[in-house]
C-alpha cells in the first residue's frame, strides 16, 4: 500500500515527508513525520512551522520506513 497525504480528508499519493517534532514534548533528536503530496506540502509546512515545529522537508523514499505519527 503506497503512503498518503496527512492533510485530512485527502487520498493523494504522498510523495514529501515533513519532519517535525515538538519541544516541550520530544528530545532534540526525535523525528516524527507527516506525509505530504504536492498540493499540501505548504499547507502542512505552514501549520508546523507557525509553531516552531517543522524540522527538515524531504522528498519521501518509497523505500524507507515511514513513521506518520
Amino acid at each position: 500500500m503506497s503512503p498518503i497525504c496527512s492533510a485530512k480528508g485527502c487520498q493523494a499519493p504522498a510523495v514529501w515527508s515533513l519532519l517535525w517534532n515538538n519541544p516541550k514534548l520530544h528530545t532534540p533528536d526525535r523525528r516524527k513525520s507527516w506525509l505530504a503530496c504536492d498540493e499540501h506540502r505548504t499547507s502542512l509546512g505552514d501549520f508546523l512551522g507557525a509553531r516552531g515545529f517543522l524540522r527538515d522537508v524531504e522528498p519521501l523514499d518509497p523505500s524507507g520506513p515511514v513513521d506518520a505519527g
